[in-house]
């Protein structure tokens, strides 16, 4: 039985649209392919309209999608609630000033970027993404919408790869994911 945060029945969507691909992007990483829930519009809408559900109405102003998965979660869900969105992107995407943060990932280092001025003073932000692993890229995506001012309302994914431990690093973050593996 799938399991996760908002419900078996979200669970069980994810879990029935992802598909595994045995090493990539290297040898020994299984890659959970999200790409069939979003082009599946029943199950898509219907796992946004779970988020968006299960967050209730006026809990969040803005959503943060972190690239490049997450901008297509953070946009449907930005629709679907009637808030704004902002992509927090990989280094050098942005032409204005940006706040960046480093991180390690289970299989490199990357670095994250947001507008300087994206968000209002205390602005709500739902931070949103398509997996949950080691938490590196959870942590800075929180740390960049601080320093922008904003104030993290909560941390959505997809996916969770529980054995990757990532939620112990966010262990003072309100975290949701929807399937955990």
């Amino acid at each position: 039985m799938a399991t996760g945060d908002c419900g078996a029945e979200l669970a069980a969507l994810v879990a029935g649209a992802s598909i595994d691909v045995p090493d990539f992007p290297k040898p020994g990483v299984v890659f959970k392919d999200l790409m069939p829930l979003f082009a599946d519009a029943e199950v898509f809408r219907r796992v946004i309209d779970g988020i968006a559900a299960h967050h209730g109405p006026g809990s969040f102003d803005v959503v943060a999608g972190v690239e490049a998965r997450g901008f297509v979660v953070a946009a449907a869900l930005a629709y679907a609630a009637g808030t704004g969105v902002v992509p927090i992107r990989k280094a050098g995407k942005l032409p204005r000033k940006a706040l960046s943060a480093s991180y390690a990932l289970e299989y490199g280092e990357a670095t994250l970027e947001v507008h300087e001025d994206a968000f209002v003073a205390g602005q709500r932000v739902l931070v949103v993404d398509d997996v949950l692993a080691t938490g590196g890229t959870a942590a800075a995506a929180m740390d960049l919408v601080e320093r922008a001012g904003g104030t993290v309302s909560g941390f959505t994914v997809l996916l969770e790869l529980g054995f990757l431990n990532g939620r112990a690093r966010l262990s003072s973050r309100a975290v949701r994911s929807l399937l955990t593996v």
